[in-house]
């Protein structure tokens, strides 16, 4: 059994310009925006769900990416509603949320 139940990586990545980054997007705020929620929500900790930073994930051409393990689904997001989503369908509910897969 894995260490958490779901484990996600946001891809926190900082470019210089002219090349995209996921940074440029806001992930580090919307990390710790999911980070916060997931703990007011009572589902962070060991055995059950972690929101981590990650450095460059190597697809800021999608970005922002996240990534969502163990079931290894990327997805893109573009504020905090799409972030919520990924956190109520799939962190909670084991969802896939194909409208923002990648």
């Amino acid at each position: 059994m894995s260490y958490y139940q779901r484990h996600v990586f946001f891809c926190c990545n900082q470019r210089e310009a002219p090349e995209k980054c996921c940074n440029e997007f806001g992930a580090s705020e919307l990390q710790k925006y999911a980070k916060e929620r997931v703990k007011a929500l009572g589902l962070a900790g060991r055995g059950r769900v972690r929101m981590n930073k990650a450095g460059c994930l190597d697809r800021c051409e999608e970005g922002p990416v996240l990534v969502v393990y163990p079931e290894g689904v990327w997805y893109t997001y573009v504020d905090r509603n799409d972030v919520d989503e990924i956190i109520d369908r799939h962190v909670v509910r084991g969802e896939i949320v194909e409208r923002l897969k990648i």
